[in-house]
Order: structure tokens, then sequence, then C-alpha cells
């Protein structure tokens, strides 16, 4: 594990990492509970986000030649990761990412938008997910995503609960990359 990314490491299971019984978003009840936002939200937690997931991402794209366009996902949890990504990408080489958000439901004033930021129909995307338990949210944004006219290339999750959420993604044809699973963050 590289130096970044065992620092994130580190932060997630400081800040982020509970054990204990907890009902999950997906109605699920687990002996573990992972608030990436206390990571992502911490200044050198969204630096680390931010290399390690550029550096994912870019490792990823390179081996199957994919020029994405933007990141994003669904908002609250993907929000801090695709910025942290994104501003990672304006130090590069490659080409920059530019940064979405996908709304819950569609604005009910102004244009009525679902998603939100630098998208554009025909864009292919990177969709953001922090943790990932049976994939639903990823699923929505993904949905949002295609119903607007953009292509999701692949996933990038912070963390994979492994709990049969890549499976769900992976089902549509939708690539996962995680920087940790539950197993190699949890691992001693």
């Amino acid at each position: 594990m590289n130096t970044d990314l065992a620092a994130l490491r580190s932060i997630l299971l400081n800040k982020s990492v509970r054990t204990g019984n907890f009902t999950l978003a997906s109605g699920k009840t687990s002996d573990l509970y992972i608030d990436c936002r206390v990571t992502t939200l911490d200044p050198h937690g969204a630096i680390l986000v931010g290399r390690c997931g550029f550096e994912a991402v870019s490792t990823y794209c390179a081996e199957h030649q994919l020029h994405p366009a933007a990141i994003g996902g669904m908002t609250m949890g993907a929000d801090p990761i695709s910025l942290a990504v994104g501003m990672a990408s304006t130090y590069s080489d490659s080409q920059v990412l530019q940064v979405f958000t996908v709304r819950k439901e569609p604005k009910g004033h102004g244009r009525g938008k679902q998603i939100e930021g630098n998208f554009q129909e025909g864009d292919e995307v990177i969709v953001v997910d922090d943790v990932i338990t049976t994939g639903g949210s990823t699923l929505k944004a993904i949905d949002a995503i295609e119903a607007a006219g953009g292509k999701v290339l692949f996933a990038l999750v912070l963390v994979d609960r492994q709990e049969g959420g890549r499976e769900a993604i992976e089902a549509r044809g939708i690539p996962i990359v995680s920087l940790f699973t539950r197993a190699t963050l949890l691992e001693s």
C-alpha cells in the first residue's frame, strides 16, 4: 500500500469507522458503520482522497483507454470525493475532470435539473460513491446520469463493504474501482 493510501486508511479508521449495532441507509443492520464524510470533509483526508482517487482513476483510464469528461455522484456522500479528485486532476498532464452532483430528486424550481454543475448531455463520466453496501444510491445516480444523456464509464468508490453492491452495479455493466474494501480497510 502506497504512503498516501496508508495515510488515508489511517484517517478512515480513526475518524470514520465505528463498530456496534447500526441500521444502514439500505435498511440492513450491521456491526460496522463507516461515515466517510468525517474523513472526506477533513482537509487532510480530502487531500488524500483527491490524490489516491485520481491515481486510481488515472490508472484505470490508462489501462482501458478511457477519457472521461467529468466525475460526480449522488449528493452528499459523493460531493467531497468528486471535488477532491477533480481538483487533483488539475495537477496532472492528462485531461482535467469537471465535477457535478446528482440531486436525489429533480429541483422543483428554475430549470428543474437533477444534475448540477459541470455535466452536459453526451458526457462520458465517472460516477462516485463514498460507501457501497447494496449499491442502491450508486445505481440511482447512474439512472439519473443516463436519463440526462450521460454515459457512465465506471464507478469510483471509497469503500466497498463487500455486501453485494459491487455485484449489483457490475450487473448493469458498470465496473467498480474501489480504494478500499471492508477487508483491506479492516485488516490488521
